[in-house]
């Protein structure tokens, strides 16, 4: 342990005031997850197990990534350099972890390598996308 952190000035991965932002993560995640399902077809409504099946393995993935990667860290929201780093690495963190739960028996579904390149590409865009222009606007406002 070093000194920072035994010493109480060590900085959290994890500030409260973020918390709206993650709800927004999650739902831009979730959102993505279910337009890709309704383009294959997926009734999200008589088939909801086949959505929360698909939606559960990215979320468990970004809800770790995201912590561990310091993405929800104080400071980070208002820095659209730093929020775009952090949010790709997060991105790319909790998709590798989405397709391996999603590729293991504890979950319905695979991970062809078309999906992989689809969703990590598609998952970029979305969650850098979004984040990158909550930093601009929230940089604008204060």
């Amino acid at each position: 342990m070093d000194t920072a952190t035994r010493a109480g000035t060590g900085r959290s991965l994890f500030d409260r005031d973020a918390l709206p932002l993650g709800v927004a993560d999650l739902a831009v995640l979730v959102a993505l997850i279910l337009v890709g399902q309704r383009s294959h077809d997926v009734n999200i409504v008589t088939e909801p197990l086949a959505s929360l099946e698909t939606i559960v393995p990215f979320a468990i993935g970004w809800i770790a990534a995201s912590i561990l990667v310091g993405l929800y860290a104080r400071g980070v929201a208002t820095t659209p350099s730093r929020v775009a780093r952090l949010t790709a690495v997060s991105w790319i963190a909790a998709a590798n972890v989405g397709f391996i739960l999603r590729g293991s028996p504890v979950f319905a579904g695979d991970a062809p390598w078309t999906f992989t390149v689809v969703m990590t590409g598609t998952g970029l865009v979305a969650l850098v996308g979004w984040r990158v222009a909550y930093a601009v606007y929230a940089t604008r406002s204060a």
